[in-house]
């Protein structure tokens, strides 16, 4: 299925995770300026510098997908939202377990911190099933269907919550695709290039494969950051996808 972010070359939708303290994030970033478009920021990093990491990588002109899963009642999402927002993130992450309501109050203060930070409203994503569980470790939390169908009940949610998209494994890609159709965001990690160590991901896809299979966004970690050269790294991965 085409989709809408298929006029955008793929190179600028590779978000590459900088799941590591700020030195290093920082160091890392000075390297892919120029090359990526978008850094991903998750608890680790953010829980450490707080919304001024946000605010500098956007300065130096990158987009940010703030990465910190909010899951809690309404009203504590809705302010987590507008911070985030606030902070000028362009994506941000709120778990689809809490709640078409949960989600929805997400929504909600995602606008309100957009119109603080004075930009577009940052795209709202729910997240599925994490990449790192099997379907086994999904059935040891009490979840009785399967896998798939866990997905795809969550990922229904997102669409009658009015928030942007999913986060799920690339294998769940090219099913969510047909199920929200050719304007969501359907952003994977668990991307490794072929022949990258699994790390702790359990449902992966090479690049390519990813994108084929209707992923807006891929992300892009270890495989890039613990590189000897990041930026040769990220450089071979555009040059497979185009």
């Amino acid at each position: 299925m085409l989709t809408s972010f298929d006029t955008i070359p793929a190179r600028d939708r590779v978000i590459v995770a900088l799941d590591c303290d700020a030195w290093e994030a920082i160091a890392l970033a000075d390297k892919l300026e120029g090359h990526a478009k978008w850094l991903k920021i998750g608890m680790t990093l953010y829980y450490a510098e707080g919304p001024a990491i946000v605010k500098m990588f956007k300065r130096r002109g990158f987009n940010v997908f703030l990465d910190l899963k909010f899951h809690d009642i309404p009203h504590q999402v809705q302010g987590a939202a507008r911070s985030a927002a606030a902070s000028g993130a362009d994506m941000l992450t709120m778990h689809t377990v809490g709640g078409v309501a949960m989600m929805e109050a997400g929504q909600r203060g995602a606008v309100e911190g957009a119109g603080e930070y004075g930009g577009p409203v940052p795209a709202t994503l729910g997240i599925t099933v994490l990449t790192s569980m099997s379907p086994e470790a999904l059935a040891a939390t009490g979840v009785a269907r399967p896998l798939p169908e866990q997905v795809a009940a969550l990922a229904a949610q997102t669409a009658e919550a009015g928030i942007s998209g999913v986060v799920a494994s690339p294998q769940e890609a090219a099913a969510l695709r047909e199920l929200l159709g050719p304007e969501a965001y359907i952003v994977t990690p668990g991307v490794r290039p072929a022949g990258a160590a699994l790390g702790d991901q359990s449902r992966v896809a090479t690049p390519a494969q990813a994108f084929e299979a209707g992923a807006s966004h891929i992300v892009v970690g270890r495989p890039i950051t613990e590189a000897p050269d990041p930026v040769a790294a990220f450089d071979a991965i555009a040059a497979e996808l185009e």
